[in-house]
């Protein structure tokens, strides 16, 4: 027969076990939370920092792209195409697929680089107005 006490402490001794590893792992992900808390609140950024820096050189390379799509159809014109620029059609996509890349990366790059400079001499201006108070 099974002795009631014995197979009491075994399972008193199997959930003490499994609590023990459930306290290490929840130890294991707040110390993560914690890395976590620690890395966002020692980030100089603030929302409207970062607002500035995602949204600025989508728009401008979205603006350059069809400012140059604008131009390349003035240029180009549509009607009246014979058979022989029809031909060139193919071509002449490849080139403004080309091209229209080209501008918009050169764009966002370049509006990137700005605003981070933007941000940075924000973040300067306060510092500083922060050292003299």
């Amino acid at each position: 027969m099974w002795d009631n006490g014995q197979v009491t402490q075994e399972r008193e001794s199997d959930l003490t076990d499994t609590a023990d590893r459930l306290t290490a792992q929840f130890d294991s992900v707040n110390a993560k939370v914690d890395d976590m808390r620690s890395d966002i609140e020692s980030d100089p950024d603030s929302f409207s920092d970062k607002i500035i820096k995602l949204a600025l050189p989508a728009l401008t390379g979205m603006l350059a792209g069809q400012i140059f799509k604008m131009i390349w159809n003035k240029q180009r014109g549509k009607d009246g195409l014979d058979d022989e620029e029809r031909q060139e059609g193919f071509f002449m996509s490849l080139v403004f697929a080309a091209l229209s890349a080209a501008v918009t990366a050169v764009v966002s790059q370049l509006s990137d680089r700005g605003s981070k400079a933007f941000v940075d001499h924000r973040h300067n201006k306060a510092a500083k107005r922060q050292r003299q108070s």
